[in-house]
């Protein structure tokens, strides 16, 4: 049985946790995808994945945040930590905003 890459922590938290493999954080339909890599997270503009194989030949996993395996229904303020020592939050209901992705705290640890 493989490894999870992240941890799902609360109401609205994932931790990334593997540094070998990126997250691809899915929301609803027409919500950009947010890819978490062990930098930082950023508007993921590529082609997603559509099953586990060809998730791990890219490197990533996807994690769909409104499915009942993660929260269960879709979230609009997301906390994600990463392995660069600091925690952002995303916020679905400011898309094409400046304001989508934001570092909520500098260290975590």
């Amino acid at each position: 049985m493989s490894e999870v890459a992240y941890i799902i922590s609360g109401r609205n938290t994932v931790i990334h946790k593997i540094r070998k493999l990126d997250l691809l954080l899915v929301s609803e339909v027409g919500l950009p995808v947010v890819k978490v890599t062990q930098n930082g997270l950023a508007i993921y503009d590529g082609i997603v994945p559509r099953n586990r194989r060809e998730a791990k030949d890219a490197y990533c996993e996807v994690v769909n945040i409104s499915s009942p395996d993660s929260f269960g229904e879709p979230k609009t303020l997301l906390f994600v930590q990463c392995l660069n020592g600091k925690e952002y939050k995303v916020d679905y209901s400011k898309p094409d905003s400046p304001l989508f992705i934001r570092v909520h705290q500098q260290s975590y640890i």
